[in-house]
């Protein structure tokens, strides 16, 4: 029975909720901003070398984005112990009061006054601090706070992310390097919405689609400042 439930939560998709938004992040931003770089440096500055510039924006993004996100998530980290310590010193000075604040959250829920009461004598006898966390603060242990991994998710995917227009302006040889970086990231795009789809379980076309014109707007409005730079002869 335990085993059951225990297989039936694996199918929910909060418990990858830390990993995934970083990893989804990165990896979009990855396409995004090195195709964006590459495809306006190519219309600025035809003659400029994109392998150097495509290298530099990933290495430089993908160690912005996984500082970036190791400070968000460090600092959502530091609000949850904080809140954990403020709990363990209520706990200590006013038992009492914390069990019949924890009962008056099951009586919101739709509990009866007299189960919630027992609900929460029994929950205070267990573990009172798990009880607090989880059901005053929200706290749960798959949905904490991972500064490390969530740097990591995103400084990975950054990278994996930024490869994939670089390597449409080496591999395909069109007259336009823009024109292969354009395919390469669109096509990056869409298996990023694809794997964000299956892995959150959001409906595939929906998530396809709004992770694919959001970049494509994002390349086309680059590519619009870079042509008018060219022009300008700045």
């Amino acid at each position: 029975m335990i085993e059951d439930v225990y297989q039936r939560n694996l199918h929910h998709k909060t418990h990858n909720s830390g990993w995934l938004r970083a990893a989804v992040l990165g990896a979009n931003d990855g396409l995004v901003a090195t195709a964006s770089l590459m495809i306006g440096i190519a219309t600025a500055a035809p003659k400029a070398s994109l392998t150097v510039t495509g290298v530099a924006a990933i290495a430089a993004g993908a160690m912005s984005m996984a500082v970036g996100e190791y400070i968000s998530v460090q600092s959502q980290s530091d609000i949850e112990e904080s809140d954990r310590r403020m709990e363990i010193e209520h706990l200590a000075a006013d038992p009492e009061g914390e069990e019949a604040e924890l009962a008056q959250i099951y009586v919101e829920r739709g509990l009866s006054p007299e189960l919630a009461k027992e609900v929460a004598r029994v929950m205070h006898e267990k573990d009172p601090l798990e009880a607090h966390l989880r059901d005053e603060l929200g706290q749960f242990e798959h949905t904490k706070a991972r500064p490390v991994q969530a740097a990591l998710a995103s400084a990975i995917s950054y990278t994996v992310g930024g490869v994939v227009p670089l390597f449409g302006a080496l591999l395909w040889h069109f007259s336009h390097k823009s024109m292969g970086i354009v395919i390469a990231t669109l096509l990056g795009l869409a298996a990023t919405g694809a794997i964000s789809s299956r892995l959150s379980g959001s409906k595939l076309p929906i998530t396809i689609l709004r992770v694919t014109i959001g970049g494509g707007i994002g390349m086309a409005i680059t590519a619009g400042i870079g042509s008018l730079v060219h022009l300008s002869g700045l």
